[in-house]
């Protein structure tokens, strides 16, 4: 599958973007994830959604960011609100096979897109 994030940009602290993934393939056949690079620090998984719908959040996102999909638009989603500078980083959508992978282990996303940069200024 391939996976094409758009929505990314620049963002004054406080204020909102909605990030969105789309897939070549039917999102129903994957858990999915959004996961955040920063220069200087390792990838985190900031959200996931597994095959069936349950979702995990990160601590430092939890009630800040909503992760959900359209499955009908084959289309990913991540929500966020309340920005911070520290959310700056480049966001990237994974896909895997399985029913439901492990936020702390984004590596075991098989499928990647290229990214979509977020800059949040204070």
């Amino acid at each position: 599958v391939q996976l094409v994030e758009s929505g990314g940009g620049s963002v004054q602290a406080g204020g909102s973007l909605r990030l969105s993934c789309t897939a070549s393939g039917y999102t129903s056949r994957y858990s999915m994830g959004w996961i955040r690079q920063a220069p200087g620090k390792e990838r985190e998984g900031v959200a996931t959604i597994a095959r069936f719908g349950g979702t995990t959040y990160s601590d430092s996102v939890k009630g800040r960011f909503t992760i959900s999909r359209d499955n009908a638009k084959n289309t990913l989603y991540l929500q966020m609100n309340s920005l911070k500078p520290e959310d700056t980083a480049m966001y990237y959508c994974a896909a895997s096979n399985a029913l439901w992978v492990d936020r702390t282990r984004p590596t075991d996303f098989g499928y990647w897109g290229q990214g979509t940069q977020v800059t949040v200024s204070s």
